[in-house]
């Protein structure tokens, strides 16, 4: 990452955030939300999140937003009403199910960053971290581990690498940091050490051959 003056240039230019659609029980969750769009604003970078203004959805892309970066909300049109999820600030990107819109917001990112949220957030990164591991995409993957929130998470997948079904070098594709500014850095300095499954030129020939190009995740 470069500095000019005051500013600082990333080497992202868009962020994935996945998180609840619920703002948690404990303000430092909604605070996490709120900081970490602040950080992605200070270093000039945009978001893509799945839609909304509910949870912590709502307050990282208000952040955003009202930081002057812009947000790029990707939903599908069963959840559009206002009264289910809200009303998306910045640019809306209406897709026709849950797995054009996964797709949508890997395409358009450079990064992923989870912040807590329940089943679908744990659903988004379990996959784009599977498809890191599969050679996809060789983008980094990042957690906020607010008040050790993950903690159980990443027990888990030391156990899977314990009992020989993740590999050493696979889990490295999870990164963490208990603040937002921590992990930003932490992603702007990952280099991938695993061993992709099979290489992203491979997938990509793949895509074009099964899929029109709107749906390559791999750029």
């Amino acid at each position: 990452m470069e500095t000019h003056g005051e500013i600082r240039v990333s080497k992202f230019k868009r962020v994935c955030v996945f998180c609840g659609s619920s703002p948690g029980k404990k303000r430092s969750y909604q605070d996490a939300a709120i900081e970490l769009g602040n950080e992605l604003v200070s270093r000039n970078i945009d978001l893509v999140y799945g839609g909304g203004s509910i949870g912590l959805m709502g307050l990282v892309s208000q952040a955003v937003h009202d930081g002057g970066r812009h947000v790029i909300g990707v939903i599908p049109k069963t959840l559009m009403p206002r009264e289910l999820t809200g009303e998306t600030v910045g640019e809306v990107k209406a897709v026709a199910d849950m797995h054009q819109r996964k797709a949508e917001m890997a395409k358009h990112s450079d990064a992923f960053i989870a912040l807590p949220g329940g089943y679908g957030t744990l659903e988004e990164l379990l996959e784009v971290i599977t498809w890191a591991q599969l050679g996809i995409h060789d983008k980094p993957v990042g957690l906020v581990n607010v008040d050790g929130y993950f903690n159980s998470l990443l027990s888990f997948i030391d156990k899977a690498v314990e009992e020989g079904f993740i590999s050493p070098n696979a889990r490295h594709i999870i990164v963490s940091a208990p603040t937002s500014k921590e992990l930003v850095k932490k992603l702007e300095d990952y280099v991938p050490c695993h061993e992709s499954v099979a290489s992203k030129l491979s997938w990509q020939m793949e895509q074009q051959l099964t899929y029109p190009e709107e749906y390559d995740i791999s750029r």
